[in-house]
Order: C-alpha cells, then structure tokens, then sequence
C-alpha cells in the first residue's frame, strides 16, 4: 500500500457559544482549521484535522502549520500509510518541530491503517475499554455571573466537567471561580468538576494570590504559569490539585510535571505533542506513572473529535479524567456531526478507521495537492 496523492483543504469553525475568551486578551468568534486527505493507490483514504487556538496560544498558526505540511505532504507520497510510525520517522526526518502539521498527517495514517485491516483505530491502539467517556466543556472568561450561568445551563443539558477560563486579574480569577463553585453547590452536584485554567496567562506573583485566594474551593488549577519550574512553584504553595497542559510536550516533560511540579494530571492534546501515536505514548506513560490525564487538541471539528474519540474509548477508565468533542463547539460539521455526545457523555463512531465519512464535495477545491 502506498500514498498516491495528498491533498489540503481549508475551512472555518465557528463557536457556539458566540466568543471563545482566554487570558492575556485571547478571544476570537471562528478558528481555521486544515483537513488533510490521503488517497492510496488500492483506492483506501485517510483524513486528518489540524486547527490551531490562534497564533499566540501555542508557537504556531494556520498559515505556520499550511506552510509545514507543504514541506511534510511530499515527504509521505510514496510511503505506506498503514504504518503511522515510519510515516512519523520520516515527517522528522524532513522537517524538525511542527508537530501541530504533522499531527494531522499522522491522524490520516492510522484513518487509512484501520480501513485497511478492517478494524476502528481503538482497537489497533489496544482495545477498547469504554463505551463511553465523560465530556468537558470551556467556559469562557468573562464576569462571575455570566461564567456561573453558562456552568448552570450546560450542568443542565448533561455536562459535568467544566474548565473556566481564568488567568487575569487574580483577585477577579478567584470570584470567577467562587461564582461557579457556588453553582455546583446550590445544585448539589458532587459529580460536578471545576477546573480553573488559566492557560499560562499568571505571573508567578499573579499565580501565587490567585491559589492562596481560591484555597478551601473544590477546584483544580490548570497550567497557572507558563514555564514548567514556575509552574512547579505555584505547586509547592497550595493544596488545590495541579494539573499541567501546555508545558507538557515531551515525556520528559511529564515525568517533571509529576516530580518537580507534582501535577497529578496532564492535558494532553493531539497538534501540541505530534500525533496519535505520540500522544498515546504520553497517556501509557501518564498511567504508568499514577497520573489522571485529558485527551483533546487545540481546536478542530469532526475529524479531530473523532480522533480523540479513538484515544478515549482505548484508554484506561481509572486514568480517564475527560475529553472533549470540539465538535460540539462549533457550528460547522464535515462529517455529518460525527462522533456524536449525549447527556455529557461520548462515544466511539461506528466503523473501521476513524469511523467517519468526510463529505468532500462540501469543502470546494483543496488549497494544493501533493503526488
């Protein structure tokens, strides 16, 4: 089996909720995101997503990531896309970093891997252990009570995981937080989680009032700085639960977290480490190491839902804390708004590979082929 052709395609996503709002002033209403298609000369295809959070959440964009895999895509025609791991060896081999490009390449691999063999990619990445898996959802950072509103309405439709957008004024991160927590206890839900995210927006000094403000809350705190060691410093000064995201991109970066920072938990996105394949390394060793971890990406649609649909249904239960269905974020839907969630909860698409089927005709002429 061989890749014959590559081609690249663009669209938009559009929130939901209306504006996606983060620390440092990080907000935008669409996001564009990148499909890649891998033809095979048997006939087979294989797609992948790749969608960044804007250009200043992590250290790339769209038209970074467009560019790399104009130099990754020739690299891989010709190559056997049932073997994700040598087609990983040699996007390295063509071009150092961009993991956030590659991811999607990789992603279309293991589509056309699981086609081949007939089988979902759960099952090839070591079975299927869930039928289904909770969901989380962002609250953007905006006024206490809009943030405690848009908990109470969403606790209301089935979710129970929630991650609030924090990391600005400290003082004001602490009442945003306060207000939320006041929800799930008027409402009585112990199964509610809070996870306050501040997405590396503190400063240490920032971070430091902002956990001796939120102390007694029942609440997680997210990646309060950006640098690991700070990071590891906020740890050592307070009781709430630590979890660590985006300085987290190596396994040597995990095994930090733990050790220097003591994060119990990681965050795990598919663009942010490489691929499938390296975040499912990064997942076994997590486990391995007694952590918790959340499966996603930065952003994308239908085909990076159903990619960490994959990596959730084949994960261990007791080290699952949550995923999310960006699906379920945003208005547009390549594949028929497919995984689907209910009531808080996902599950894995029906079929072999990624289980979707991408309507092609939808997304008009690919922005380049490769063949």
């Amino acid at each position: 089996m061989k890749i014959q052709s590559i081609d690249l395609y663009a669209y938009d996503l559009t929130y939901v909720h209306g504006e996606y709002v983060m620390s440092k002033g990080r907000a935008a209403r669409r996001q564009p995101s990148t499909l890649v298609r891998i033809a095979t000369a048997c006939g087979l295809e294989g797609w992948g997503e790749t969608a960044t959070l804007g250009g200043t959440y992590l250290p790339t964009s769209a038209a970074t990531t467009r560019a790399a895999l104009g130099e990754l895509a020739p690299a891989l025609v010709g190559a056997d896309p049932s073997n994700p791991a040598l087609a990983a060896r040699l996007m390295d081999a063509a071009l150092m970093g961009q993991a956030n490009a590659k991811s999607a390449l990789e992603m279309a691999c293991w589509d056309v891997f699981g086609k081949s063999v007939d089988r979902p990619v759960a099952a090839l990445l070591g079975g299927i252990l869930n039928s289904d898996f909770p969901l989380y959802e962002a609250v953007p950072l905006g006024e206490p009570e809009a943030m405690a509103a848009f908990v109470r309405r969403r606790a209301d439709a089935g979710i129970r995981r929630f991650q609030l957008k924090v990391g600005d004024d400290p003082h004001a991160d602490a009442a945003r937080v306060d207000a939320a927590a006041a929800v799930k206890a008027e409402a009585g839900n112990d199964d509610l989680l809070l996870i306050a995210d501040a997405n590396g927006g503190w400063t240490l000094t920032q971070a430091s009032i902002a956990v001796r403000e939120m102390a007694g809350l029942d609440v997680f705190v997210e990646q309060p700085c950006r640098d690991l060691s700070d990071c590891a410093l906020i740890g050592r000064r307070t009781a709430l639960p630590l979890v660590l995201d985006e300085s987290v991109v190596t396994l040597g970066d995990l095994f930090r977290a733990k050790t220097e920072a003591g994060a119990g938990t990681v965050n795990i996105k598919l663009g942010r480490v490489g691929g499938i394949g390296a975040a499912v390394a990064m997942r076994n060793a997590a486990h391995a190491l007694g952590m918790s971890y959340c499966i996603e990406d930065m952003w994308g649609g239908d085909v990076v839902s159903a990619a960490i649909a994959h990596m959730a249904a084949s994960s261990p239960p007791e080290s699952l804390m949550h995923v999310s269905f960006f699906n379920d974020w945003t208005n547009e839907h390549v594949a028929g708004h497919m995984p689907r969630s209910r009531k808080g909860r996902g599950t894995l698409p029906d079929g072999s590979g990624l289980g979707i089927a991408v309507d092609r005709g939808a997304l008009g002429a690919p922005l380049a082929t490769f063949s």
